[in-house]
Parts: C-alpha cells; structure tokens; sequence
C-alpha cells in the first residue's frame, strides 16, 4: 500500500520462529527495563514508519503527549517506537508483551491480528474502563467489534478505519466512451468496463484486482472478499459461521469469487500475471499506473490519497479532478447492492502493563472528539465516531472522504480470529492457482476446502 499500510491493505503473516527468536534481542533492549520502571511514566509502542519522510504518527503523537502532560501533572509519557514492515513490527510487539520487564503500557495492535494476540493472554480486557467512559457511545458498532474477542470482552480502542471500493480514471473512461459518473450495479459491469477498456484504450491495463500470496493480506482483504462479501444476502458472513463457531467451506458464492478473479486474468484484464504476483506492486499501482493514467479502474481503499500528499514523494494534488470513486456492487446488484470491507488499528493495554489506568487515560486524550478528527484528517483514515462522520471539517477536509466514510455503513470486518491468518493464505494460494492458470476454479476451490479443514483442526460447515 502506499506510504501507509494498514491492517489490511499489506498484511503479511508473522515471520518465522527463527527470525522470532533473532528479534527476541533487539526487542529487549528497545524497551529498556521494561513499563514498571515508574509508576509516573507510562511507555507507549507504536508502529514506526520505515519511511524517514513520513512522521505523521510520530507527530500526532508528539502533540497528545503535550497535552496529556500538561492536564496530569507530574506524569510523563515515553514513546517506544518500533520501525519495522508489518511481520516484523507484530513478531516483536508480541515479543515485548510476553514478560513484564518488556510489556509496554499502551500498544498499537492492527485488528488483523489482535484475536492472536487476545488469545495468547497478551492483552487487557477494556470492558471496565469503556462502561465508564461516555465517549465510547460516539463509536460505531462494527468498528467496536473488530476489538472484541471469542469471549466478548473488547480489547482495543480503535483509532480510525478504512474503507474499500473502486478507483477510475476518468481520462480514460472519456477515450473509452465510458461515462464520467460510472456506478456499476454487477459484477458483470465492472468486466464490461474493463472489456471495453481492453479494445479501446490500449496501453492502459483495464482493472486492477490484487491476488496471490505475494499480495498477502492485500489480495485477500482488497481482492477476493470484496467479492465473496458480495456474493450472499449481506446478513451472513461468508467465511465463517458463527453460530456453529466453525469456517465455511464449499459454498459456490466461494467459487464464484475465484471466477471473477480467474476471467480478470485468463482475458487479460488485469496486470501481466508476474507484474500482479509481485509483492510491491500495490506500490507501482499508487505511484506510477493511476497518476500516470495507465489503470482504467482499480479496486483498492480509501487511503490512496496518503500517497499523493505533499512530501510524499508521489505528490499528484489534482488526483481527485483525475479519478472517479464508485462502489463495488455486489454480484448481481442485490441488497444491499454494494460492498465494502474495513480493517483498521486499536490501542490496546497489555494484560503485563504496569500503570494501565494511566495507559488507559492517555488512551481517552488521544480519542477526544478534536484530537481524534485531527488524526483521522492527517492520516487520510475514515471516522469511527459518529460525532466526528458527521462534523463538516471532517467531511470537507480532503476529496473522497465522505464517499468513502459512507460505506462504513455497509462495511464488513474481517472474521480476524486466531486461524484468520491461515485461512488467509489459504485464500490467496487460490487466488494464485486460478490467476497462473494453474488449476481450474473447482479445484483450486477444493484445494481451499482441504487446506481450511486442517489448519483449522477441522472446524469446518459446508456453505
């Protein structure tokens, strides 16, 4: 994803027990003699950017500290940044939260992996402190349940969100004679738009859909359950079941979604198959396909933007005079005719922190109404707050936003418990068989079916 990956658009699984072990000495040492070395200071460990030039987090976080400071006197805030991609930051963070000489007092936890981490006794249960909070009414239902684990305890506070749908460029759908107000009611919309583009604009690949295990987390969040979330009535998930607490295998809406991907490939429509199989290419599609108006449509998420800033280095500032937003529909433009799925971060307290009422204080100042619509506006992310959606600075602050906080309402979260991320995998080897053209989409499908039963101990209904 661009300059800012989140929960989801870049996900990739935890690194190896080798490598789990090698970190184990860095994490150590990064965190000194650990949270109780002061009941007055509370340490804070967040995800750094690997980007020297992108200091959003650390600047927002800089400007909460003041004011925590200034309104608890005598108390101090210690930051315990962790640079890192993704798998690192998670196997290290994971490191840290097993010993009390380690734990931090405030983690940042992407809700990909946070079941993991709540099943593993990392985390605290918040339930306590958000019953007398009356700030956590403003914060909408399913962004609160991507916090909550099996035992329906919440574990984070989450800070924003993000949203998905699809991206075109205009200029090429003028060349294309397609209309400048595109709003695809199908599926089948969506690969006459991109047919068209094949024959009349070429040069320009006509959609882009991520896929394969490079893509991790991306092809399957961005890609393929933005079909499958499409492919029922809107009030089942597809992937799991939770009534029988068991993952769903067999059904032909799963099929269906492995379709899609394999026509987007086998007629060409989307990249060359080894330019979709790299794993940096969502950084190829932000910095160089849409701004140079070489991608007809993408399917991607609300952050793109995050990219194009000033000092971004792929600053593009007329983007949104460039490219169109429409929502994905569902498969056959039934209720609720569209599809979004979202992903996010939480602030978490580790069950290990020393001082957890005060980690959980700077928690309620980092989530005032300003402060939090000051994050959401910086970091290009979509409102979790009612109170915020709904505040026209918000609304008005940058293109797109209000399109893409819209679809919060019939958003979906991912079912991210502790075998999500292998179920995942699972997913993209799919996506990656039909894509080469390897196997057929009944047997790619049937691949997933086995692969889902063992990793999950045969936890599995028939769809």
């Amino acid at each position: 994803m661009p300059v800012r990956l989140t929960a989801a658009h870049s996900h990739r699984l935890p690194l190896s027990l080798l490598l789990t072990a090698a970190l184990a000495a860095t994490t150590l040492t990064a965190c000194g003699s650990g949270s109780g070395s002061s009941p007055d200071t509370i340490k804070v460990s967040y995800k750094q950017s690997t980007d020297n030039s992108v200091k959003v987090m650390d600047t927002y976080l800089v400007g909460i500290k003041k004011q925590f400071e200034h309104k608890y006197p005598g108390k101090k805030v210690e930051f315990v940044p962790i640079k890192a991609p993704d798998s690192e930051y998670y196997t290290k963070l994971q490191q840290m939260l097993r010993s009390p000489r380690t734990a931090p007092d405030l983690v940042y936890e992407d809700t990909f992996l946070i079941n993991s981490d709540i099943t593993s006794g990392y985390l605290k249960p918040l339930d306590p402190y958000l019953a007398k909070w009356p700030d956590w009414g403003r914060f909408i239902d399913t962004a609160k349940a991507a916090a909550k684990g099996q035992d329906g305890k919440t574990y984070g506070v989450p800070d924003g969100t993000d949203t998905r749908g699809l991206w075109f460029d205009k200029r090429v759908f003028e060349k294309a004679g397609l209309p400048p107000d595109w709003q695809p009611k199908t599926w089948d919309d969506v690969l006459a738009a991109a047919r068209t583009i094949k024959r009349k604009v070429p040069g320009v690949i006509p959609l882009n859909v991520y896929t394969g295990k490079p893509a991790g987390e991306r092809a399957t969040m961005q890609g393929f359950e933005m079909l499958l979330y499409g492919t029922g009535d809107g009030t089942r998930d597809p992937l799991y079941d939770s009534g029988s607490k068991k993952w769903i295998t067999g059904s032909q809406g799963f099929k269906d979604s492995l379709a899609f991907v394999e026509t987007v490939y086998r007629e060409k429509l989307g990249p060359d198959v080894s330019d979709a199989l790299d794993p940096n290419f969502n950084t190829t599609v932000n910095g160089e396909l849409l701004p140079q108006g070489k991608l007809g449509i993408a399917l991607d998420g609300s952050w793109l933007p995050y990219a194009w800033l000033p000092g971004s280095g792929h600053e593009w500032p007329d983007w949104s005079q460039r490219l169109g937003l429409a929502a994905m529909p569902t498969q056959h433009g039934q209720a609720p005719g569209k599809v979004s799925m979202s992903g996010g971060w939480t602030w978490s307290i580790p069950a290990k922190a020393a001082n957890p009422d005060l980690a959980f204080d700077f928690v309620r100042t980092m989530q005032t109404k300003d402060n939090a619509r000051k994050w959401y506006i910086a970091n290009s992310g979509i409102a979790v707050r009612e109170d915020v959606a709904a505040d026209p600075k918000y609304v008005g602050a940058q293109p797109g936003i209000k399109f893409f906080t819209d679809l919060v309402a019939s958003t979906h979260y991912r079912p991210a418990y502790p075998a999500y991320p292998k179920v995942s995998t699972a997913v993209q080897e799919a996506m990656e068989a039909v894509t080469t053209g390897d196997l057929s989409v009944a047997k790619a499908a049937g691949e997933y079916d086995a692969t889902v039963k063992d990793v999950t101990g045969g936890q599995v209904v028939r769809g």
